[in-house]
């Protein structure tokens, strides 16, 4: 006998469900388990990543592969019908032997990550035509990304029967020219990987002169693998050797003869955490800030009880493993994660020990945020997200208390949470680096520079309390800006803009740095222009803080989009960038200027920017989902807005004509 709605009947209104607590707490697998069971699993797809984010008893996350063939059924667009915002990623899959077992585990790692796999899997052993051919299935998918899945086979295949080292150099050479072309071919993102080189072969050359021979060259066909996303910024190269290290043979014995399985399971995982990992980095849902707790995180011992002098990083064996953890943090930070501090400390004391304690790698200056009280910690991690000007989505949580990880979880469902281990702190590396929370496609020196640009925005907040007003601000501030095309070495950063900005985005969405290849001089390339801005002040270089993807026809430009980066909002940069590309269009010639603004979750504070720049609207704005769409602008050139006085501007690149 049952009681409640009849779970086996067929699905209820979810909502119905949800009220009456028929969902229970999904958690983990078996949350997964029963949503599937109930036929619920697209209509709450919501769900997934919570209970992919919980964590058992120890600390461990739900398995991906499990995961992943819980979710093989899922119709994607039943769940956009459902949930309308959830990334789908569409991926090709093709390479040189059995592919398909790499679906599981990458299922269940996007989904890990709040995104949805959409597959297309090329058929056994045609990857040279499916990534050239412009009608294969893959082509036509629009893929976002391509799995190229290489073997040892893709170079031994070429070898004859018997065989030496040179004509393994010989293949080997071969091999690397044609991934260079497939680089160039393949749609979307390209992402190869290096080949391991099964010792079945190596053992098959009875000298040891010989087997070393064939252990270099092959290492130098790797790097030289590894290099070919050096030259081709669409394609990522995913190095297969770590990933062994990590443990798990590269496959087996009899997978490999009988069903062309030259890729394990356990490899395939690890490999598809990576893949995951970068299509997040794509999509710019890349973390920007790392929350630390002090107590059992940082340090060995717990200083509101032992004191100053009964903590440690340096000097024992637990206290070295926290040093080794502060060291890694210290590595990301070189990098550009934002570093703060969330723990239930007195702050006076935390202070001291920050500044003076010798153990510690890390100091106060390292960190852009430091709350030390006793306050839940999700509302201060929801106060440092608000001072750094960061939506909740943007940090990553690591703690060693359950109860402190849980609290955040459910306050703050946006925030990733890194469950430590205080017992055993020489797994903190592991755990922090598993998700790959701040992996990113490339590495800009704006990324270098930011905790630095954190701390001059101290500065200016102080600059700013201390102004009679705020128009007494911005012209103490000294803002200076510079539009123009952009340089070469500047697109990765442009692309980061793109993707990463959500607050001044005018239409949303971004672009990878391969789409935006060859606009870098000024003119117009297949209708496209770019200009971007480049911001300074007197406490420092903004770096490059804006962009404009426009398109000239017939006469005239449409901005497709406008970004501006959130460090710079407020002080009327938005409204210099727009006046100097409206002025650069008349100097042209041009008879009026058009623009797009389309609103998303994130950028409501831009829904009046056009208008306030002399832009009229066109027509009544499109219907969208929620009840609201596109606006559709024109500015017809006669009268131009004015540059700020507080800000001082140039132009560079071409002169218009």
């Amino acid at each position: 006998m049952t009681t409640g709605p009849d779970r086996l009947s067929g699905p209820r209104d979810l909502r119905d469900l949800r009220d009456l607590g028929d969902l229970g707490d999904p958690r983990g697998l078996q949350g997964l388990r029963d949503l599937r069971r109930q036929g619920l699993l697209e209509e709450a797809y919501d769900l997934v990543a919570p209970a992919l984010a919980d964590e058992g008893p120890d600390g461990a996350r739900a398995d991906a592969a499990a995961a992943g063939r819980l979710l093989g059924g899922v119709d994607p667009e039943a769940v956009l019908r459902h949930h309308p915002a959830t990334p789908v990623v569409t991926v090709g899959v093709t390479g040189q032997s059995t592919v398909g077992q790499v679906l599981d585990p990458l299922r269940g790692e996007l989904a890990r990550h709040g995104m949805l796999l959409r597959a297309v899997v090329g058929e056994h052993g045609t990857y040279l035509r499916d990534l050239t051919d412009p009608e294969s299935e893959l082509h036509r998918a629009g893929c976002e990304l391509t799995l190229c899945l290489l073997d040892a086979e893709t170079v031994f295949s070429q070898v004859p029967g018997v065989w030496r080292p040179e004509d393994v150099a010989g293949a080997a050479e071969e091999v690397l020219e044609r991934c260079a072309a497939l680089a160039a071919a393949a749609p979307g993102t390209l992402v190869l990987n290096t080949l391991p080189l099964p010792l079945t072969y190596s053992r098959q050359l009875v000298d040891h002169r010989s087997r070393a021979r064939l252990g270099a060259l092959w290492r130098e066909f790797n790097a030289r693998l590894l290099r070919i996303g050096e030259s081709a910024p669409s394609t990522v190269v995913v190095d297969l050797d770590p990933l062994i290290g990590a443990g798990g043979p590269v496959t087996s014995a009899a997978l490999a003869r009988y069903a062309k399985v030259h890729l394990g399971a356990e490899l395939l995982a690890g490999y598809a955490r990576e893949v995951a990992h970068l299509a997040r980095a794509l999509r710019g849902r890349t973390r920007k800030c790392l929350v630390l707790d002090l107590d059992q995180t940082l340090w060995d011992g717990v200083l509101a009880e032992e004191g100053p002098d009964g903590i440690a990083a340096a000097g024992t064996l637990r206290g070295e493993a926290f040093g080794a953890f502060q060291t890694c943090v210290a590595q990301l930070a070189s990098q550009g994660v934002l570093l703060a501090v969330s723990s239930k400390n007195d702050e006076a004391e935390v202070a001291r020990v920050l500044a003076d304690h010798p153990d510690l790698v890390l100091r106060e200056k390292d960190f852009v945020a430091v709350n030390a009280n006793w306050r839940p910690k999700d509302g201060n991690l929801a106060g440092i997200a608000r001072q750094l000007d960061l939506g909740t989505d943007a940090l990553v949580f690591a703690d060693d208390s359950a109860a402190e990880r849980a609290q955040v979880r459910h306050g703050l469902p946006g925030v990733a949470v890194v469950p430590l281990d205080g017992a055993e702190p020489a797994g903190h590396v592991a755990r922090l680096l598993a998700d790959g929370w701040f992996d990113t496609l490339s590495l800009t020196e704006e990324d270098r520079a930011r905790t630095g640009e954190y701390r001059a925005r101290r500065r200016r907040q102080e600059l700013r309390e201390g102004a009679a007003s705020h128009e007494g601000f911005l012209a103490a501030l000294g803002v200076r800006l510079e539009v123009g095309p952009p340089r070469p070495h500047e697109l990765a950063r442009i692309s980061q803009l793109t993707l990463r900005t959500n607050q001044f985005n005018l239409t949303g969405g971004g672009h990878a740095e391969a789409a935006l290849a060859g606009l870098v001089d000024g003119t117009a390339t297949d209708g496209r222009l770019l200009l971007v801005a480049r911001g300074a002040d007197r406490f420092g270089d903004n770096g490059l803080v804006g962009a404009a993807l426009i398109t000239e026809s017939g006469g005239r430009w449409l901005v497709d989009n406008l970004w501006l980066s959130c460090r710079v909002l407020g002080r009327g940069v938005e409204h210099a960038f727009l006046a100097v590309v409206l002025g650069r269009a008349r100097r042209l010639g041009l008879t009026s200027v058009g623009a797009r603004y389309v609103p998303t979750v994130r950028n409501h504070r831009a829904r009046d920017f056009y208008p306030s720049c002399g832009f009229v609207a066109r027509g009544l704005p499109e219907s969208g989902e929620r009840g609201e769409g596109a606006s559709e602008y024109r500015h017809d050139l006669t009268v131009l807005p004015e540059v700020p006085g507080h800000i001082r501007v140039t132009e560079s690149g071409k002169a218009p004509r």
